[in-house]
């Protein structure tokens, strides 16, 4: 059985345990909700465990349709086992329709859908509120190699092919989402972190209501009543 031995990392959503296994680690899901890096911040009842059960749902989805992740199994009602990477430094934005950062970047309409995904890479550093980055600054300062990025982008796309139908099957559009990699203890390139609505962007199909982290970023609603729906709209699929 593996089991907790020490803290490992804290972040603003979850908790990173050491096991009694090397080789994996335990992901606690808080029910911290933040927003603008931290300077918007509550506890949210149940937030945790929705966030761990949509992340177990759809980490299942990638691995059906063939993509390598760190997920093991789940542990407790807002755990999950997952394998321990080296992770890279960069966090992977794929986006489908303009909302958020690049729509102020780029003067687009929120919610215009774009001639096709765009992929964006943010160096993951809260003291530097994440900032956007490109290929050069990543091989530059050594947080990936050309090889490295390549496959990152192959995976991307993928996963991207992939949760677009998923979601589509359960009546969610897919705006945009964050992914982070990895590497395990054999040189493999593998997918990190977690899938959760603090992390992507979730439209109904049918009414456009935002079912995810904006809710309470832009205050459109009950957080946890949009977080249900999109758990009870996946686990249909």
């Amino acid at each position: 059985m593996v089991e907790e031995t020490k803290l490992l990392y804290e972040g603003k959503a979850k908790k990173v345990y050491e096991t009694n296994d090397p080789n994996l680690l335990i992901i606690y899901f808080k029910d911290d909700a933040t927003a603008f890096n931290g300077k918007k911040h509550e506890i949210i009842d149940e937030k945790g465990a929705l966030n761990k059960a949509i992340t177990t749902k759809v980490f299942q989805w990638l691995e059906e349709c063939g993509i390598k992740t760190h997920f093991v199994e789940e542990n407790s009602g807002r755990e999950i086992v997952v394998k321990r990477l080296k992770m890279i430094p960069v966090e992977v934005v794929v986006r489908n329709i303009a909302a958020g950062s690049i729509a102020k970047r780029l003067g687009l309409k929120q919610g215009e859908k774009l001639p096709r995904p765009i992929l964006e890479y943010y160096y993951k550093s809260d003291e530097l509120d994440d900032p956007w980055i490109n290929e050069d600054h990543i091989t530059a300062f050594g947080w990936a190699d050309e090889e490295t990025l390549k496959k990152i982008r192959e995976i991307a796309f993928k996963v991207n092919e992939c949760l677009r139908e998923k979601f589509d099957k359960a009546g969610i559009i897919l705006v945009d989402f964050k992914l982070e990699f990895g590497f395990d203890n054999e040189g493999n390139l593998v997918l990190g972190d977690e899938f959760t609505p603090d992390g992507s962007r979730l439209w109904d199909k049918e009414t456009g209501e935002v079912l995810d982290k904006d809710r309470f970023r832009r205050d459109l609603g009950d957080l946890i009543e949009g977080y249900e729906k999109i758990l009870m709209k996946i686990s249909r699929v």
